[in-house]
């Protein structure tokens, strides 16, 4: 899944239901006193207008009602923000009606009650319905005041309402224009908060997936790190100790009668021992390599080993016992070194399998074959035995089924492709191959190159298993 993918999925939160969250309890404290701050600047606001005498005789006990309705339930508007809004304004329409109004602090309880709406309801056409008809009331109730007030002299503002746009129309369009600012701030920056909140969260959840999948990702590159790990152990010591028992098992049966040959069969061991050893450090070194001191990465072989060293190891096993002929079919042509080492295990490994389960007498044949976009290479031997089909259970069970699934992973990595088989008229064949980037010049086939085979017993094949 790509990072945009993500953004888009999570980008909108409604498609998952999401509401947002109240807050913490210090919120819900925050909000009481909110709400007796602006009920304690109401009471302070409308005793300033009575003292002015501009609201008349109202009675204090429907001021403090109204102070109290207007503001205090300013405390629960972020859990119950359609029912605060619908009391606020009811109560500023009502007493306004009645002459209990100061023109302030009843206008700022009723911009936050509106606000509330569109910024903490969990249903979104509830909050959006609600609020337009509180506005929409409220335009109500303002034309019909202008219009009650309209014909009496007494009203205030005491303007003349002589003329087609007399001064009293001007106040009246004045009142409408300020109101329709009014409304719509509390409107727009409502549902601009709730925008926000939502955003916020859609990038809360979008760093917590993207930290878990970089957590996952790192998990697998150490899991995929240890399997290379896993695999290059495998083909270099499976190849090595096999071959070391075959010939120790070979020198043992000689040693009183041939001491010659069993002299050679230790001199194969103690080789094998050393090119193992040699192996190894290589190794070794490219995982501790430093990148910083402009050595290989540790996920590179640095191995040497590569399409020219078949012949190196195809002569290796025939000294071993196991008759391995090489053919090389077109022009040779440079292989990348990674895809060089993949083919080299590839030959490396069939050969290990052949000597541990092709029986006894049985030869091998190796086939580099160059295409025009491609290199392929291929292991057959002569054995007898039937081994399971690749990719089974029981495949999977056998001795050689790590070394069959490190080919798999060896060829996946270079992009290419394997064939693993018993061969209708008896052996087994291992054919990998792997594209090429830039085609080479026309390809011909080059003479067969046969190999010397050392007889060593039959029974030192049977050592191994």
């Amino acid at each position: 899944m790509t990072a945009e993918s993500r953004t888009e999925r999570v980008a909108d939160p409604l498609a998952d239901g999401w509401r947002r969250p109240r807050g913490p309890r210090t919120a819900y404290r925050v909000d009481a006193w909110v709400a007796l701050a602006l009920a304690g600047g109401t009471a302070l606001s409308i005793s300033l207008t009575l003292g002015t005498g501009l609201m008349g005789d109202a009675p204090w006990w429907q001021v403090v009602i109204w102070v109290a309705l207007i503001a205090l339930p300013l405390a629960a508007r972020r859990r119950w923000p359609e029912a605060v809004a619908l009391l606020v304004s009811l109560v500023f329409a009502v007493f306004g009606s009645m002459g209990v109004t100061d023109g302030l602090f009843s206008s700022i309880c009723l911009y936050v009650a509106i606000y509330s709406v569109g910024a903490w309801s969990h249903h979104r056409t509830i909050a959006r319905w609600t609020r337009l008809g509180i506005i929409a009331g409220m335009f109500i109730w303002l034309f019909w005041s202008l219009l009650e007030t309209a014909n009496q002299s007494t009203a205030i503002p005491e303007l003349s309402r002589d003329g087609f746009f007399s001064p009293y129309a001007a106040y009246g369009l004045l009142q409408v224009l300020l109101n329709l600012v009014y409304f719509w701030a509390a409107y727009y920056f409502g549902g601009a908060a709730w925008q926000a909140a939502r955003r916020s969260a859609a990038l809360e959840a979008l760093t917590r997936e993207l930290a878990t999948e970089r957590e996952r990702t790192a998990a697998q590159a150490v899991s995929l790190e240890r399997v290379r790990i896993a695999r290059e152990l495998h083909d270099v010591i499976a190849h090595h100790v096999s071959l070391m028992g075959v010939q120790a098992g070979a020198a043992r049966r000689i040693l009183d009668r041939d001491p010659a040959n069993a002299a050679r069969a230790i001199t194969v061991i103690e080789e094998s021992a050393r090119s193992a050893v040699d192996e190894l450090n290589t190794m070794l070194g490219a995982l501790r390599a430093d990148d910083t001191d402009g050595a290989q990465p540790a996920h590179q072989s640095t191995s040497t080993r590569g399409v020219d060293q078949l012949a190196e190891l195809a002569q290796e096993n025939t000294d071993a016992g196991l008759a391995v002929r090489l053919q090389v079919i077109g022009e040779p042509r440079p292989v990348p070194g990674t895809i060089g080492l993949s083919l080299y295990r590839i030959a490396q490994e069939a050969l290990t399998n052949t000597r541990k389960h092709a029986g006894t007498g049985a030869t091998a044949e190796l086939r580099l074959r160059y295409e025009a976009d491609a290199v392929e290479l291929e292991a057959t031997d002569t054995g007898r035995g039937v081994r399971p089909p690749a990719g089974t259970a029981a495949e999977q069970r056998a001795p050689g089924g790590l070394g069959q699934q490190g080919m798999r992973e060896r060829v996946a990595a270079v992009g290419g492709t394997l064939e693993l088989a018993n061969r209708p008229r008896g052996g087994y064949l291992v054919r990998a191959r792997v594209p090429l980037a830039a085609p080479p010049v026309a390809a011909t086939e080059s003479p067969s190159l046969p190999l010397p085979a050392e007889a060593l017993a039959p029974a030192s094949v049977q050592d191994t298993e």
